[in-house]
């Protein structure tokens, strides 16, 4: 009770906390994914040769997606990212862009280190007026 009691000690352990909080924080924003633009996308394949990875349902691909984007429907990401490069961006579409935010996570915990999410989706792809193709 001492311990608790004594300012010097109570400081050292508030220190303490607020350094671990604070180092815990960059490792919680990894999980979700940056948000990019349809624009920086682009700019992103153009510049770094990013991998589109579509983690709709096949059916819904086939119905129209970005023209470079390969599709590993959600629930296949952990069995079919082998082949995969890990040393490329990674940039994960969906319809809106909420559901690519769930998947950054299994990417991330595969070794995938820059993994982003295109902001709002193919819907804002479409939006942007960028260029979308039918299988």
């Amino acid at each position: 009770m001492d311990f608790l009691t004594d300012t010097n000690n109570l400081l050292i352990l508030v220190v303490a906390v607020m350094s671990g909080v604070m180092l815990l924080f960059p490792n919680l924003s990894k999980r979700g994914g940056n948000l990019i633009s349809a624009n920086e996308v682009v700019q992103q394949i153009n510049q770094r040769q990013a991998i589109l990875i579509d983690i709709r349902k096949a059916e819904s691909y086939k119905a129209g997606h970005i023209p470079q984007a390969r599709n590993i429907p959600a629930e296949d990401l952990i069995t079919k990212t082998e082949k995969i490069a890990k040393d490329k961006p990674i940039i994960v579409v969906c319809d809106t862009g909420r559901n690519a935010q769930r998947s950054v996570a299994d990417l991330r915990k595969q070794g995938f280190t820059d993994v982003s999410v295109l902001e709002g989706g193919l819907v804002a792809w479409a939006q942007a007026g960028l260029p979308t193709k039918k299988s």
